[in-house]
């Protein structure tokens, strides 16, 4: 009974918000950076093309940063397996901001 009540502690709904909004505004910030210094956009992408990454990057990192909630959950022991855990994680959350951004940007920039 002791570990479903650590486990529905681990599992908070606020938590994860909190997380995944942190997650969507980092990839607000950098898609921002690229999206706003485009001085003279090809008149091809038409006149909402930036609505697309703005929308679609920081929704892939607020994912991206569900893999460090997730990490919580695993909790290891060793100094070496949670090194490794939060490695994961970074990386987790690196690819789907990358993946994000290039499926926000496709088309666009991208090409």
């Amino acid at each position: 009974m002791s570990q479903l009540k650590n486990l529905s502690h681990i599992l908070n709904s606020r938590t994860t918000f909190k997380r995944m909004s942190l997650g969507a505004l980092i990839g607000l910030a950098l898609i921002s950076l690229l999206i706003f210094s485009v001085d003279h956009p090809d008149p091809a992408w038409g006149p909402y093309w930036r609505i697309r990454p703005l929308v679609i990057t920081p929704l892939a990192a607020a994912f991206g940063m569900l893999s460090f909630y997730l990490r919580d959950i695993v909790r290891p022991q060793s100094d070496l397996k949670r090194g490794l855990v939060f490695l994961a994680s970074l990386l987790g959350f690196v690819i789907s901001l990358w993946l994000g951004t290039v499926l926000g940007l496709d088309g666009t920039l991208w090409n």
